[in-house]
């Protein structure tokens, strides 16, 4: 496996709007979508480099054990769902604790966590719908059967 390019970070936040607005009126990262209790950034490099997700979702429903903070950092390892399932092999070949899998619709994912329990996420891009569509990368996670 090669890591072809950083792709993104995930923060939880405290605040999505003082976040988010942060983010696109300081740093002056480029808002693709803020719907509900997640923003998104691009630079239309690819289809997110910066995600916040507030913590516990929709006001209201505080999730007390996740504080604010890194997420986890994603990095892309291929462009196909072939790359995706060789990865998979590989890393089970390895002994690597595979903690989840996803299908993102635009990517497929392999969620594993680094020596310090650093998570960190593997995708590959199986769709480049986000080029038309920007949102296109906010859906609901599907599940990714790798075995």
């Amino acid at each position: 496996m090669e890591i072809k390019e950083l792709g993104h970070v995930v923060f939880y936040v405290s605040d999505l709007k003082k976040s988010a607005d942060f983010y696109r009126d300081i740093l002056g990262f480029r808002e693709i979508s803020r719907e509900g209790w997640v923003a998104v950034f691009s630079s239309e490099r690819t289809h997110h480099e910066l995600l916040l997700i507030e913590i516990g979702g929709p006001a209201g429903k505080k999730e007390q054990t996740i504080k604010p903070g890194l997420y986890h950092v994603g990095f892309k390892i291929g462009d196909s769902k072939e790359d995706i399932q060789k990865a998979y092999k590989e890393l089970k070949e390895k002994g690597v604790k595979i903690i989840g899998t996803g299908d993102h619709g635009v990517t497929h994912s392999i969620y594993i966590y680094d020596p310090d329990e650093n998570e960190i996420e593997l995708y590959a891009d199986v769709s480049d719908k986000w080029k038309k569509d920007p949102k296109a990368i906010i859906q609901a996670t599907k599940s990714l059967d790798l075995g």
